[in-house]
């Protein structure tokens, strides 16, 4: 399996735009509720925090791509290498 470096490029490119659309298209907060409804004064909304998962999910990602795309490199030189070597022994 050959991938480029400009697909690789292409795909993380991608990845890390849907992210940034994604949080740039989120709607705005909601108003906070009239006044006299349950006293808790005007607290904002507890979210999710899904980024720093996201990010370490990501970083992953990249690791173990990075990896594969080393470990395919060092086998394609070491085949290439004794496919030279059968070629001059004979």
């Amino acid at each position: 399996m050959k991938i480029s470096y400009k697909h690789l490029l292409l795909t993380i490119s991608f990845i890390v735009l849907s992210c940034i659309f994604n949080t740039i298209k989120a709607d705005p907060p909601a108003p906070p509720p009239p006044g006299g409804h349950g006293g808790g004064g005007n607290q904002p909304p507890v979210g999710a925090p899904i980024d720093g998962g996201l990010g370490i999910l990501l970083a992953m990602g990249a690791a173990y791509g990075g990896k594969k795309l080393h470990k395919d490199r060092k086998d394609r030189k070491k085949t290439e290498e004794s496919s030279e070597d059968k070629h001059h022994e004979q």
